[in-house]
């Protein structure tokens, strides 16, 4: 037999018989997918945001159909997303209290100065890892607008060096937490007005050098309310946010004038919209 029709038969009859095992194996070890999960996914609104603590909407629709999971977990898709894996999962429909990110600092571009000029790339990351960051607080806001790229709302607003998020709208993600080099971005209750807008863990007068609305850590708020609904970690009070915190006297008494009130998601929304809200 001609040499070149023997390795072309050989050859030929290698990849029939690799196709045959191919074919053999996809229809005897295939897995089956239980079709109830493309079915939630399609229910969950396809951001793939992570705010689930899964790695994106398919991978949380499976968690709900294979292990159970809370299907309250979708900040995105609220009431409307929520009401339909209940129906589709046959259970109670209960909602998760809506939370919204905060950037825990007040040090605006007026407020904290720089301790030298930045000239690299407009990234927070970057600029925290030059010289530990440009601004003379160690512990606040860059101001480079890492976490506003990040946001998928367009929900945080850079004015004066300083991150400040809308929370109206909000959708909860945590994508700008995952984000800020400085750890200064939290998911809170929708519903808390009071802030303590400072995260130094510098004592007190070397936070008076860096900024002019920086927590000093005199304690003062500590004693005014009920609860220890603020508690110091060191030198910086910290709110309880799950605990009821509503005396707006401690921001005139705060000396370091870093409790602010905001208003609550709902307000704010009434507001935007041109309604008064008493």
């Amino acid at each position: 037999m001609h040499p070149v029709l023997t390795t072309t038969l050989a050859i030929g009859g290698v990849g029939a018989a690799c196709g045959g095992a191919l074919a053999m194996a996809a229809k005897f070890l295939a897995v089956h997918e239980d079709p109830r999960i493309e079915e939630t996914a399609n229910l969950l609104p396809g951001a793939n945001c992570g705010g689930c603590a899964y790695a994106g909407c398919a991978d949380y629709a499976k968690a709900i159909i294979l292990d159970d999971a809370e299907i309250n977990l979708c900040a995105p898709g609220g009431e409307s997303t929520l009401c339909a894996l209940a129906a589709m999962m046959g259970v109670e429909a209960s909602a998760a209290e809506k939370k919204v990110a905060i950037v825990l600092c007040g040090g605006d571009s007026d407020k904290a100065p720089r301790k030298f000029a930045y000239n690299g790339i407009a990234d927070c990351t970057a600029a925290n890892s030059t010289g530990a960051g440009d601004k003379k607080c160690a512990y606040g806001c860059l101001g480079y607008g890492s976490c506003s790229r990040a946001c998928p709302t367009g929900a945080i607003e850079i004015s004066k060096g300083l991150a400040t998020i809308h929370p109206e709208l909000c959708i909860g993600c945590g994508a700008c937490v995952k984000t800020c080099p400085r750890k200064l971005i939290h998911m809170i209750p929708a519903s808390r007005t009071m802030h303590i807008l400072c995260s130094s863990k510098d004592k007190g007068p070397i936070v008076k050098k860096a900024c002019s609305v920086g927590c000093i850590g005199c304690t003062k708020c500590t004693k005014m309310v009920e609860d220890e609904a603020i508690t110091m970690q060191g030198p910086l009070a910290i709110v309880d946010y799950t605990k009821d915190y509503t005396n707006e006297e401690t921001i005139e008494a705060c000396p370091g004038k870093c409790i602010k009130k905001v208003p609550a998601v709902a307000k704010a929304m009434a507001g935007r919209q041109g309604s008064t809200v008493d």
